[in-house]
């Protein structure tokens, strides 16, 4: 076994050969014809694997999924402006501090720890808001802090019937669960290079619409943060898409050419095929983990993510229980949300891994063998069968 752990926490992630072998090259300058090429292709490769519509804008900035999140907010909402969030962890509560401090007025509908608010739920928000328009609805497609995911659909049609700008932060989902931007007519979907698009740490990742693009035009108060506002970025992306060089602040040459093979990767492969495999790892994964007797966090399995998935301590065990799985090759993550931190740990499975059922082996095994280390009864071979059956089933 190599000295070096498996990464299963929620990013980073472990990357392909493919990405791997474009990342570490010598880096090359930003004006380079070969970078310019790169950029324009993984900006287009950006509108496909998002399934968004040819007059939307991808952006590439270096940076992490949080740098995404508060472009997102710093953009599109004032001073003043009022909005929704749909709020499933902790990742929607950063969300929702990053509106309040640019001043935005925040309503919030929440559920219990590991459940999401109902569609009625949010619809009922929206008629009993008295204060104001709402601007925009914000939502966590899957929050990495709970495993819980939200369907994106019935928040984008409730936000399409009111006349919402409609932003999902899709940093543990993109890539690894199915979103529709253009079908679903949504404004925002962003995410982080590190998580489900299977790349190292270091792109803050979206897609905005067209008429979230004019939302930031006709924007009334100052400008947004030079670094975060998109008009600062949006002239080099545009020169890129059309095939020359140019300049705001210096891009992630190596991260941009290891982009540009992670969505190709993904596109070779089919888009449906990727997202499939995924899917069928979730549960199989989740096969396992009922075998090992672990029970999830979130409430119900429509609200389990293909990416993640956050597990309780059996009882008997508590958070030494990471470590123990660490002693045997591979990394998972312990609790984040403050209220059950102490009480689940995560795993990580998306991107590379989801074609590897050899490391999704290893991963069962090690948290079998974790549980046994503590005294808990778990049957390793048991285990991986459930999830072996599930993966054969899929063929």
């Amino acid at each position: 076994m190599s000295d070096r752990p498996l990464l299963m926490i929620p990013g980073p992630v472990e990357v392909s050969p493919r990405v791997l072998a474009a990342f570490s090259t010598p880096p090359p300058g930003h004006l380079e014809p070969r970078f310019v090429a790169a950029f324009a292709a993984a900006l287009e490769r950006m509108r496909r694997v998002w399934s968004a519509p040819p007059e939307s804008q991808p952006f590439v900035v270096p940076g992490s999924g949080t740098l995404a999140m508060e472009m997102a907010a710093a953009n599109l909402l004032e001073p003043g402006d009022r909005a929704l969030l749909v709020n499933t962890g902790v990742f929607s509560d950063r969300m929702a501090e990053m509106l309040r401090r640019l001043g935005a007025a925040v309503r919030e509908v929440r559920a219990p720890v590991g459940d999401a608010p109902s569609p009625e739920a949010v619809r009922e928000a929206l008629t009993a808001e008295r204060e104001g328009p709402v601007k925009a609805l914000f939502a966590t497609h899957v929050d990495t802090s709970t495993g819980v995911r939200l369907d994106p659909r019935p928040l984008a049609e409730i936000a399409a019937e009111h006349g919402l700008l409609a932003v999902f932060d899709g940093v543990c989902a993109a890539g690894g669960e199915p979103f529709d931007m253009a079908g679903l007519g949504a404004d925002v979907y962003l995410t982080a290079s590190q998580k489900a698009l299977g790349l190292p740490p270091g792109l803050a990742l979206l897609v905005a619409s067209e008429r979230a693009l004019a939302v930031r035009a006709a924007r009334r108060s100052a400008p947004p943060p030079l670094y975060l506002d998109w008009a600062s970025w949006l002239p080099v992306h545009q020169a890129y898409e059309q095939g020359k060089p140019a300049y705001f602040a210096t891009p992630a040459t190596n991260l941009v050419l290891a982009l540009e093979a992670g969505l190709g990767e993904i596109l070779d492969a089919g888009l449906a095929e990727c997202l499939e495999a995924q899917a069928r790892t979730g549960r199989a994964l989740r096969a396992a983990w009922s075998a090992l007797g672990l029970a999830p966090v979130p409430v119900r399995p429509d609200l389990e993510a293909a990416t993640i998935s956050a597990l309780r301590f059996p009882a008997g065990v508590d958070s030494t229980l990471v470590a123990r799985i660490a002693a045997r090759g591979v990394a998972v993550a312990g609790g984040l949300h403050p209220e059950i931190r102490s009480q689940c740990f995560r795993i990580g499975h998306m991107g590379y891994v989801v074609h590897r059922p050899d490391l999704l082996r290893r991963t069962v095994e090690a948290v079998a063998g974790g549980l046994a280390d503590g005294g808990i009864e778990a049957d390793a071979e048991r285990a991986w069968a459930a999830a072996a059956a599930v993966l054969e089933s899929a063929g």
